[in-house]
């Protein structure tokens, strides 16, 4: 694997997904949090806030936010190629602040409280609310850059929650097993019902349409609330989502194999540890990325998950078999399953090159659990060369392509669908363009 260029790229590529390891340990917070603007007006009450602070901005995009300090770039480092395009130079109101929580891991604004939210109101509005969730174990600007800036520059009101708890201690939250991530589910919910009644509030009208976008760990909240809370939501944009469910797959029917198998793999070639990481679910062609893969994520993420649902087991975790472990772990896991039952339109993509979430473990069974429910509403984009990391492009620019910009072409597609009633193109496997500009544009068309 070709060197990373300096310590900053590595520590920023790591927090993308599940763990966000180095990135949290290494890239401190803001210091200060922000201050009641005193040309702006306290803004709308969010109901249900402890805190919040209101500001008059004149970009709430991150050409804009980065200099005002009403983002934190250590939250979206490494979630996009570097020659990503994003447009800029949105005025409005933003809203930051938290809902009532025990838990301190969110060191954000100087704050050190949980759910923390922000909610972005642009000037120009025309009619509609995307909200997110987090990926990995970042905090709530984690979109700022790949969704927010998109959103608000096509006139929608945004809001993103931390869920809850943040940082690769999140499981050390809550009372029981899976609590931690019980509670990214509820702080998703909270924050959609409370941003509607502010966009209401602050416009004089509801939201015409509210979408549900997210990335990974965010991919997950919505495919969530698309079957436990279809009434929020007009659809949503399932980038990558993790799969769980109590009888599997789910990351410990797969991790502790590639644990196993690795290390035999990485020293000798053995070809017998090869086949046993594809079996794992690695997709042939991505060998070049699994070494970043077990150096930053395969093993951590075993450890901090099983730590969230099993925390009893005391063996190695390469050695841990989740069809062994008490029925109390699979009842756990069972509190956040998913199962597929779509109740809004939903889409969903996935690289094919996924080294963390393998396609054929995550949104290939989570696509025909939805099929097999018999649901019209839903759409599934195989994006080939795609990797769980598109800041990992600019290093292999050769051989992958970015998720990005197919997340965004699948956005427009999902407005067509729900507000023109134009069917999306079928799900297909999209493959990687041989020419042309693969981080700022994705077809869907060639699904078609």
């Amino acid at each position: 694997m070709p060197k990373v260029r300096s310590l900053l790229t590595a520590t920023a590529l790591t927090g993308t997904a599940l763990t966000a390891a180095a990135l949290t340990a290494a890239v401190p917070a803001q210091a200060q949090g922000p201050a009641q603007d005193p040309a702006c007006a306290p803004g709308v009450p969010v109901p249900g806030a402890e805190k919040q602070v209101a500001a008059c901005l004149d970009d709430l995009t991150t050409a804009g936010t980065v200099a005002s300090g009403h983002t934190v770039p250590a939250d979206w480092a490494g979630l996009q190629s570097t020659a990503t395009k994003n447009p800029a130079h949105v005025p409005g109101v933003q809203i930051d602040g938290y809902f009532p929580d025990t838990s301190t891991f969110n060191t954000n604004n100087g704050w050190n409280h949980d759910s923390q939210f922000v909610i972005r109101l642009p000037e120009h509005w025309t009619g509609g609310l995307v909200v997110a969730g987090s990926p990995g174990n970042r905090r709530q600007y984690a979109n700022d850059f790949t969704i927010s800036d998109w959103a608000l520059a096509k006139g929608y009101a945004y809001a993103a929650t931390d869920k809850g708890n943040s940082g690769t201690g999140f499981y050390q939250d809550g009372k029981r097993p899976g609590d931690a991530v019980v509670e990214w589910n509820d702080r998703l919910t909270q924050l959609t019902r409370a941003a509607k009644k502010v966009v209401a509030r602050h416009y004089g009208s509801s939201p015409r349409r509210t979408y549900a976008a997210g990335i990974s760990n965010g991919g997950y909240l919505v495919r969530w609330q698309l079957e436990n809370h279809p009434e929020l939501y007009d659809g949503g944009i399932d980038a990558e989502g993790t799969l769980w469910r109590a009888d599997g797959p789910n990351l410990f029917t797969y991790l502790p194999s590639i644990l196993r198998a690795y290390p035999s793999y990485a020293a000798t070639g053995d070809p017998s540890a090869h086949k046993a990481l594809l079996d794992a679910g690695l997709a042939p062609g991505s060998e070049f990325l699994w070494p970043f893969h077990d150096q930053v994520y395969w093993g951590l993420t075993q450890t901090i998950y099983r730590k969230e649902f099993d925390p009893g087991y005391t063996g190695e975790e390469a050695d841990y078999n989740y069809a062994a472990r008490p029925r109390s772990v699979h009842k756990a896991v069972a509190r956040v399953a998913l199962t597929g039952r779509v109740r809004k339109p939903l889409i969903t993509l996935q690289g094919t090159y996924d080294s963390l979430l393998p396609i054929g473990t995550d949104s290939d069974v989570y696509a025909r659990m939805v099929r097999a429910r018999g649901s019209a509403l839903y759409r599934y984009y195989r994006v080939e060369a795609a990797n769980h990391v598109d800041g990992l492009y600019d290093t292999y620019p050769d051989r992958l392509r970015p998720l990005l910009p197919c997340m965004r072409s699948a956005f427009t597609a999902l407005e067509a669908w729900t507000a023109k009633h134009q069917s999306p193109p079928k799900s297909a496997t999209l493959p990687r363009p041989a020419t042309g500009d693969l981080v700022n544009t994705c077809s869907l068309e060639s699904a078609s």
